[in-house]
């Protein structure tokens, strides 16, 4: 995943160790990755409907149901 472009996040903040969430989407855009900057060989691949599962499940917000291929 070396040839991936790390993005850092905006809302990080730069904490205390400067740890952070990075992410990449896949050249192709069926695959958004995440990895924190502190562990980069620990990496999340998820399909776009997923981190939008995901993300609404963080927001305690109701989950919307995903769509099977």
């Amino acid at each position: 995943m070396s040839t991936l472009q790390w993005q850092k996040s905006t809302f990080s903040g730069g904490g205390v160790n400067g740890e952070c969430i990075e992410a990449a989407a896949s050249g192709s855009g069926h695959h958004i990755h995440l990895r924190e900057s502190e562990r980069p060989d620990t990496v999340l691949t998820l399909s776009p409907a997923s981190l939008s599962a995901l993300l609404a499940y963080a927001r305690n917000q109701r989950t919307p149901r995903l769509q099977t291929p």
